[in-house]
């Protein structure tokens, strides 16, 4: 089946890649000549564990290629998948689909023969209807159907995602676009994952539903952690002690200092425009989004309080930038803001993050990027680790605590044991555990 990919960003370039992989003939589209020419040249411009070496194989094989010509690759495509951002707005917080608008009108005039237009993108409800509507009204000749298939990958194992998922939803409104959808999964029902239809809507809120569910899950752990610390009790241990019920499960219950990424802020904010607009207003929802957003800076407080109240003059290095390790992706990340709130404070920052230190230079300013862990702890009144990466798992405690000035650490990601860390000679703090005097 031959397939094209609107959009060669994250959830393009690994959707299209993996297409390729199971056999479909693709060509990934974006107007971004840069990133085109690097494309094909087999340079990668995300970090996503295996995308590089999938990518050249699929290159190497004949089924991929990235072009800048949209109207070309749609005029052959069987299928065309929308894959372009949909940031929050400015201003109102509702989803941005001008590019998803736009990448319509493009198709609308490209398209030769039956073709199913799928968005990829998460859109709000009622944004397949609108795509169905531009393309009838610039193109009134145009065969085609529009389809809703949202993405669910996760940054870091999105390859492990795409090949093996939970399910693959699917929203159509006719015959057609199912057999052509059904023809596009094929390669994946030897793995018996669950294909469900719906209507087109109903899997536009599909999306949004599941990470509004996991934005909460995670925010409600972190509360639970913040009563833990009142109380004297393990938050990890609470954890399990509910993951374990079938009904709750384990995942996306690990208390930190809040949820980040491409997805979940957006998403969160979408979801409570939508209703708001339906005159239907999620009060769960909204406060899950309002809680999240202030605990990123109330991290920062804990640092504060650790350094003994005030921190001006002082210097704190942070392990871990990206919101989420195995990626490089500083969208929203809790590492902005808490870095944020220390520089107000006073504060100067080192920062060490094994991908993570070009986009964060972006974002960031007054930042000193250190070359690894111990460099970034190098003369600090205080070290945060603030992002899970598997390199942070096993330090070197009688080095790091030579590095630094003031063998301080906070570990808002609960990698560590406060019995471990104080018989190292470490002043520790953790999310939601007790510490040795509260043990005591």
């Amino acid at each position: 089946m031959k397939i094209a990919v609107i959009g060669s960003g994250y959830v393009g370039l690994v959707s299209g890649v993996c297409f390729a992989d199971f056999g479909h003939n693709v060509i990934c589209c974006d107007l971004d000549s840069k990133k085109i020419e690097a494309l094909n040249n087999g340079q990668v411009p995300i970090f996503e564990p295996g995308l590089d070496r999938l990518l050249v194989s699929n290159m190497t094989g004949g089924r991929l290629t990235f072009t800048t010509n949209v109207v070309e690759a749609v005029g052959a495509a069987d299928v065309v998948f929308i894959a372009v951002g949909t940031p929050s707005r400015r201003g109102d917080g509702h989803a941005d689909l001008s590019y998803v608008y736009a990448a319509s009108r493009t198709i609308a005039g490209a398209i030769d023969g039956y073709t199913v237009v799928v968005t990829k993108s998460t859109v709000p409800v009622g944004t397949g209807d609108e795509v169905q509507r531009i393309i009838a009204e610039v193109n009134p000749n145009a065969d085609f159907s529009v389809a809703s298939n949202p993405e669910f990958l996760r940054e870091g194992a999105a390859i492990e995602d795409f090949k093996r998922p939970d399910r693959i939803v699917v929203g159509v409104e006719d015959s057609g676009a199912r057999k052509v959808m059904e023809e596009v999964y094929r390669p994946l029902f030897l793995n018996q994952t669950p294909l469900l239809f719906t209507s087109r809507r109903t899997a536009e809120l599909i999306k949004y539903a599941a990470n509004g569910f996991l934005a909460m899950k995670i925010t409600f752990i972190n509360e639970i952690a913040d009563l833990c610390e009142a109380v004297g009790a393990n938050v990890q241990e609470v954890a399990r002690g509910i993951g374990l019920d079938k009904r709750i499960g384990a995942k996306f219950l690990n208390a930190g200092p809040g949820y980040g990424g491409s997805c979940f802020p957006k998403d969160t904010l979408a979801l409570v425009k939508t209703a708001h607009d339906h005159d239907s207003p999620m009060r769960l929802m909204e406060t899950t989004v309002s809680i999240n957003d202030t605990r990123k800076r109330a991290m920062a407080r804990r640092v504060i309080a650790a350094c003994g109240g005030d921190v001006r003059g002082k210097t704190i290095g942070l392990l871990g930038l990206t919101f989420k390790p195995n990626t490089d992706d500083m969208r929203d990340a809790p590492s902005i803001a808490i870095i944020q709130a220390l520089q107000d404070n006073g504060a100067n920052i080192r920062a060490y993050d094994p991908e993570g230190a070009e986009t964060a230079a972006a974002v960031l300013e007054n930042v000193i990027y250190a070359k690894d862990a111990y460099d970034a702890a190098q003369d600090v009144d205080a070290l945060v680790i603030v992002t899970e990466w598997e390199a942070f798992r096993a330090l070197d405690f009688a080095r790091l605590k030579m590095c630094m000035k003031v063998p301080t650490l906070v570990d808002l990601r609960n990698i560590y044991h406060a019995m471990d860390m104080e018989s190292a000679g470490f002043s520790y703090s953790s999310i939601g555990r007790p510490t040795l005097a509260d043990m005591s």
